[in-house]
């Protein structure tokens, strides 16, 4: 902090004569009086930026601590979500297991069980908002099937799906799984015959 001086002025009795009337002349006497001022310009500038770091600081560690709260949460609902799932599938799990420990199992029963098993997952699969995608008989589309092989075919439009190696699966609207499918193309004597066709009816004309 500066300070600033600022004179005061005192007097002080000169010594008069006895033959003197008795009035007094005062004399200046000079004195130093301090007196504070407020912070510089520099100063309010320097507290201005140390505050500003501070907070800088300060919402540097909260944003820091919400990332940290943030994920530590993600990864719960991930841990939670498969927990769920886990244990609805112990259920069917187990009954699967009874009836392959069956003593007096035959294949009748053996295909009941299996049945039943299957009646399990279908429900489970649609209380999760699970579906099969439609192929057979499809157009192909990219988005859900994957080609794994072309065939030959008269009786179906090309790129249709004739085939289905395994289901694809969607899961609330989205691709879980995508279908394995054949689809169709055109036979490769198709056009050469065409060709043939056409010169021969041109040769007959001429």
């Amino acid at each position: 902090m500066s300070k600033k001086k600022k004179i005061k002025i005192e007097t002080e009795d000169e010594e008069i004569s006895e033959n003197e009337s008795a009035e007094v002349e005062e004399t200046p006497v000079a004195e130093i009086v301090e007196e504070e001022e407020g912070p510089s310009e520099l100063e309010q500038a320097q507290q201005e930026a140390k505050d500003l770091r501070d907070e800088m600081l300060r919402m540097r560690a909260e944003t820091e601590n919400l990332r940290k709260r943030l994920q530590k949460e993600k990864q719960d609902s991930i841990q939670f979500a498969n927990e769920r799932l886990i244990r609805q599938l112990i259920p069917i799990y187990e009954n699967l297991d009874r009836a392959l420990k069956a003593p007096d199992t035959n294949v009748e029963s053996l295909k009941e069980g299996v049945k039943l098993t299957s009646d399990q997952v279908l429900a489970l699969f649609k209380k999760e908002n699970v579906e099969p995608i439609k192929a057979v008989g499809e157009p192909f589309d990219p988005s859900i099937h994957e080609v794994l092989s072309q065939m030959e075919s008269n009786d179906h439009d090309e790129n249709t799906v004739i085939e289905e190696y395994s289901k694809g699966y969607l899961m609330n609207g989205r691709v879980l799984l995508p279908s394995k499918v054949v689809t169709s193309k055109k036979p490769q004597n198709e056009e050469p015959d065409d060709k043939d066709n056409a010169s021969a009816e041109a040769e007959a004309k001429a």
